[in-house]
This record gives C-alpha cells, sequence and structure tokens, in this order.
C-alpha cells in the first residue's frame, strides 16, 4: 500500500537501517545517500521516508514532501559545492526507473550536456 513501508523495497529498508547507505541528510520526511553505481563524480539519491511507488504518486498523495525532496536536493549540491547539477525523476519502467520507491537523483561535479537526459 502508497504510504506504507514494502517488505522488498530496498529503499525502505534503507530508510528502517536494515541495509547500510552513505547517508550525507536526514529529515523527518527525507533521505539523502550516495548512490551505489554513480554515473557522476555527485551522484546522490533522495528519497521520502514513505514509500509511494514513483514521483507522481508521490506529489498526488503528498505534495509537501515531494517538495522536500527537491529542497534536499538543493541542500545536497550546496553541501557537495556544486552549483551546476541536475535533477533526474525517473517515473515508470520505460523511463529507466529500477527500484519503485519515489526518488529524485542529483548528478554533478562534471560537464552535462543533452544527450545525458
Amino acid at each position: 500500500m502508497a504510504g506504507e513501508p514494502q517488505s522488498d523495497c530496498v529503499f525502505c529498508k534503507i530508510v528502517a537501517g536494515e541495509i547500510p547507505a552513505t547517508v550525507l541528510r536526514r529529515t523527518e520526511r527525507v533521505l539523502a545517500f550516495r548512490d551505489i553505481a554513480p554515473k557522476a563524480p555527485v551522484h546522490v539519491l533522495v528519497i521520502p521516508h514513505v514509500h509511494y511507488p514513483n514521483a507522481a504518486a508521490l506529489g498526488a498523495a503528498e505534495p509537501e514532501v515531494a517538495g522536500e525532496l527537491l529542497a534536499e536536493a538543493g541542500a545536497v549540491a550546496r553541501d557537495e559545492g556544486i552549483e551546476d547539477y541536475r535533477l533526474i525523476f525517473n517515473t515508470g519502467a520505460g523511463a529507466g526507473q529500477t527500484v519503485f520507491h519515489a526518488h529524485v537523483h542529483v548528478l554533478g561535479g562534471m560537464p552535462m550536456n543533452e544527450s545525458m537526459v
């Protein structure tokens, strides 16, 4: 059920502390940690503590938490010392989503071009 932790969700397990992660920021509702397969020098995932399958579902159900994801993504970029960065929400398998828990990728630390979208 959306909003409830899922026993088979790797991100729910990271939030619960069952799977280790390099945590950079944690609030009451959001967690930011380094991606284990980075695509850029800075590659951080920002996720809500609550489980929603994708950003669209999170935004529809809890827009204030979705807004906090964006605020924390900006804070991660600042903390990492990057001014130019990319935020990516993949929604659905066809868009490249592989973990079906809403999250935003913060990518930076290198020049990016349109072909990387």
